[in-house]
């Protein structure tokens, strides 16, 4: 029984860490699907000024 959380990940001194940075980069990720209208039109406007 006790092999189950061994070959989980559940003993890995970084879970923390790592259930943390996937969580984060899921909600940039929704973030950025949700607002990419706006986000390209931002990106699109910088890309203009700095080409004049």
């Amino acid at each position: 029984m006790l092999a189950v959380p061994l070959h989980a990940g559940v003993e890995h001194p970084n879970l923390v860490w790592i259930v943390l940075s996937g969580l984060i980069s899921f909600i940039v990720g929704l973030g950025l699907g949700t607002y990419s209208d706006r986000v390209r039109s931002v990106v699109r406007t910088l890309t203009a000024k700095t080409e004049r």
